[in-house]
């Protein structure tokens, strides 16, 4: 019988602390659990702290879970909750992403101050985002755009926007669902032409290996659908070593016992680009994004990667 809390860690951030008090609170409804065998338990990582360069300058997707994994492998925390499109494809020794949360929208929201539309900025007009898979789509639906580096806060790049920093910013709509910020987005992005990134609208919940108490808590609130859409997407990723270095666009929809998925890679300007569309059975969700990723490595050849770092 449990008696001490179960430590939750987080990120610090609105969003961060958002997704973590939903897994909290559909962990307490799972198990019968009052909110006292909960405590989250906040972390401050390099990529929250630094924000003025974007994350390919300074090391990738690693930078937002880092000090949470030391903990968790320390035993400090029993499990952390992230964004699962934070997450490094390779993740360290002795952990692994054991649980999904249901997953919401997908797609990305524009938020314009000159124009409600991408299509209808004005010519030369500039946008932030610190995706490079969002900067590349950009540029290939309007290589007249001007595309600078917005990080920060959903808050910051809002605030960023208002002060004219920008004529628009991208941002996912997931997101601003979980803050309660749907009224300022102008536009949403249809996916089969802006296309997500791979775990886009998911939250993961990743734990230590072999801490079969812990399994057993998180299996109540596993999306299963979610668990093979993600892991396919990521398999996806891991065949071309995606990281924040890298434009990629991926997402898998699960369909009774099959599953489609669609990916898609880019040369950061937008001009150069190879797709893959493909389908198999949910049980082999890893297996069809691998070898998704293995054709459009080999159809791409080793020079399409050369821009990419």
């Amino acid at each position: 019988m449990q008696t001490k809390p179960f430590r939750i860690g987080t990120r610090g951030s609105p969003l961060a602390l958002a997704q973590a008090h939903e897994a909290r609170d559909r962990l307490m409804a799972a198990h019968n659990l009052p909110e006292e065998m909960f405590e989250i338990v906040v972390l401050s990582t390099k990529g929250d702290r630094i924000t003025d360069r974007s994350l390919a300058e300074i090391g990738g997707k690693g930078l937002f879970t880092e000090e949470l994994e030391q903990k968790l492998v320390s035993g400090e925390l029993d499990y952390a909750v992230h964004s699962a499109k934070d997450m490094p494809t390779h993740l360290p020794d002795g952990l692994h992403l054991s649980a999904y949360l249901p997953r919401e929208d997908i797609r990305d929201a524009v938020v314009g101050r000159t124009a409600r539309k991408l299509i209808d900025l004005p010519h030369g007009a500039t946008v932030g985002s610190s995706s490079l898979r969002r900067q590349a789509l950009i540029r290939r639906m309007r290589p007249d755009i001007n595309v600078i580096t917005f990080r920060g806060l959903v808050e910051t790049r809002l605030r960023k926007l208002e002060e004219g920093q920008a004529d628009a910013t991208l941002l996912a709509l997931a997101g601003l669902k979980r803050l309660g910020r749907v009224e300022v987005i102008t536009d949403i992005l249809d996916p089969d032409t802006f296309p997500p990134a791979p775990a886009q609208g998911a939250i993961c919940i990743e734990s230590r290996v072999g801490d079969t108490k812990i399994d057993d808590l998180l299996a109540a609130v596993n999306d299963a659908a979610t668990f093979d859409t993600v892991s396919c997407e990521r398999a996806f990723l891991a065949a071309l070593d995606g990281s924040c270095r890298t434009p990629i666009a991926g997402y898998a929809v699960c369909e009774g016992d099959l599953i489609r998925f669609s990916g898609l890679i880019l040369t950061p300007d937008g001009r150069s680009q190879h797709a893959v569309t493909t389908d198999g059975h949910r049980r082999d969700a890893a297996a069809l994004g691998t070898r998704a990723g293995q054709d459009v490595r080999a159809r791409a050849g080793s020079a399409f990667f050369d821009d990419w770092h």
